[in-house]
This record gives structure tokens, sequence and C-alpha cells, in this order.
């Protein structure tokens, strides 16, 4: 029986600058759309799951775009509220090199922020589904997303609908101190957690070790302990960490680890891959989609990370918020090792 999984957030218009120019040169922007939980979705379409978006999304044109480009991909748009003025924008400068790329958001008072409580019934949302996946980046909108994401987590539970969380810090939404009284409560809902060091540190208030990803080291050991401090402290059944080393911002080391109640009992990391940059926007959402993929549908959980890390490979080598890759192009990676030949 298809599997079929819900995730809850924002979609945004993303406006690129083309190529590796900067803002200040740029005389026009690449249109696409993307955000966290919708980034999820259509991964998971992308690979014959059966994907619903929750949001709220303006009745006008623009917001119909947005709409159009997830069913593009068959995410299921069921469950959006139509309404409010705005949609989220934000603004993305690719790097290169020792540049870093920088992302300007304009998206306060967009739609899904004053979405009403009794403007979706979570019991019908959630009947029949599997999964439920949501981000540290949307309870960080205001308080009514925040309303709908505990809302929402509590109606998963009572069903039994499993639920995943990338804890996803953004300090441009809110403080260290707003994120942890927030997020630490909702962490009782939560089967499967998702993070990087940063995000235990300023989401939760758990720390990695000596660990500096700007100089591209890692100690391994200290992740392993954050992993397993995660699991302790809120009984998740699994816990993924990804690990990224970066050496500039066209070359980062990508891998991940694990530690769950079946199959690793102790933390254990995948390979590691060397990335050439393409976009790397969207990487985290392309491991989360991954990991829920694999852990619905592998024999055992280090399969499921071993795709989940080849899947979020390939998405950093696509321009776009959005996974395009197919089940088949990850099994092949994992299976090569990535020579990146032409296929004839």
């Amino acid at each position: 029986m298809q599997k079929q999984v819900v995730t809850f957030g924002e979609i945004m218009l993303r406006l690129s600058t083309p190529g590796f120019s900067r803002f200040v040169q740029s005389q026009t922007f690449d249109i696409n759309y993307g955000g966290g939980e919708a980034n999820v979705a259509a991964a998971l379409s992308n690979y014959g799951l059966k994907s619903y978006f929750v949001s709220k999304i303006p009745k006008h044109e623009i917001g119909q775009s947005a709409v159009n480009q997830l069913r593009k991909f068959g995410v299921n748009t069921d469950f959006i509220v139509r309404g409010g003025n705005r949609l989220g924008i934000y603004f993305l400068e690719t790097g290169a090199s020792q540049r870093p790329s920088k992302v300007i958001y304009d998206r306060a008072d967009s739609a899904v922020t004053a979405m009403d409580s009794i403007e979706v019934d979570w019991h019908k949302v959630f009947e029949g589904r599997n999964w439920f996946h949501w981000t540290g980046i949307t309870p960080a909108l205001g308080k009514k997303a925040q309303e709908n994401t505990l809302l929402a987590c509590k109606t998963a539970k009572e069903l039994g609908v499993t639920v995943s969380c990338d804890l996803n810090f953004r300090s441009k939404l809110w403080t260290t101190e707003e994120a942890q009284s927030v997020m630490n409560p909702l962490m009782e809902y939560v089967d499967v957690c998702i993070a990087n060091e940063e995000d235990a540190d300023k989401s939760l208030g758990l720390k990695a070790g000596d660990t500096n990803v700007e100089s591209a080291h890692l100690d391994e050991e200290g992740y392993f302990n954050l992993a397993r401090k995660l699991k302790t402290t809120y009984d998740f059944e699994t816990v993924a960490i990804t690990l990224r080393e970066s050496h500039s911002a066209s070359k980062n080391g990508w891998s991940a680890l694990l530690h769950d109640d079946k199959d690793c009992a102790k933390p254990v990391r995948s390979r590691q891959y060397e990335i050439q940059l393409v976009d790397r926007v969207g990487g985290g959402d392309s491991f989360a989609s991954g990991l829920i993929y694999g852990l619905l549908s592998k024999e055992n959980t280090s399969d499921a990370l071993e795709f989940a890390v080849a899947a979020s490979c390939m998405k950093q080598t696509i321009p776009g918020d959005f996974n395009l890759v197919s089940t088949e192009e990850v099994e092949k990676l994992l299976a090569s090792g990535g020579s990146g030949r032409v296929e004839r």
C-alpha cells in the first residue's frame, strides 16, 4: 500500500541572481518556489510516495503559481487554505569559492502566519496517513504558526502517525531563547529528530563537542555523543545528524550519522561525499525527505541513512529548492560511488 506523508509549513517565492552574480550587479532574477516542508513533499512525491502539503497561500496569481509548482511535481494540495495578502519571498545570491551565499528574507505577514487553527481540520488531514513532517522554521513564523504546529503534532500522535522534525534554526526569524522556549515542549511529540550541530545548540541547547564546520574539522565522537544525548533527553526513536565540512562555498564534504532503537543501537556514520556545489539550498530538506523515504521503504535504518545522504548529495548539484532525482538515480549513486560519467 502506498505510504502517505503530510508536511506543514510555508512555501515562498525564490528570486535568485543569475549564475554567480551579486545582488548589486543583477538586473534580473530567476524565479522559483521553495520552502523546507514544501521541498520535502516534492521530493517524496518524486520517490513515489503520496505527499500532502498544508499551508495558507494567497488566492492571487503569484500564490496560484506556487500551488501550480507543487502540483507539477505531484504534491497533493487539497488541504492548502487559500487566502491572505502575500506570499513570502526570499532572495538568493549564490556564492563561489571563498565568497559565501547570501539569503535575504521578505516574508513578514505572509499568509501562513495568519492562518487560524480552525481553518484546517487536522483529523481529516491525518486520516489514513503514515507520517507527519515539520521543521523549526514554521513555529519561528509567529504565534499562530506555533499554535498550528502544536495542534498538528498533538493530532498526529493521537492518530498514531509518525512525527519527524528537522530542527532548522533560523537566526533571522527568532532568538535562541525564543526558539528553545517553543521547540523544547514540542519535542514531546517527535519520533524522528533531524538536526545539525547548530540546530541542536540553538534550538534545544545541546552542543556537539569540539566542532568547527568553517574549518572543516568534525569531532566525530562529539557528534556521536550529541546523538546519544538527544535520544536520551527526548526519548526519540531515531536521531539523524547531518555533517557538512565547508571547505569553501563551492566544495563541501557531506555525510550524516544515525542513532535509533532498531538497527543502530549506537550511532553509525554514513559514507562521505565530496560535493562540487551547484545549489546547497534545500540540501537539508533533501536529506530529510530521503530519510523519511528510507525509513518507510528500506529493510533497515542503515540503508535509510545511506539513501538520505546520497539523495541529498545529488540535490546539491541541482539548481532550485526541490530535489528532482528518482529513486533509481539515488540507488545508482549508492552502487557506483558517483563517477559522474555521461550516461548514453
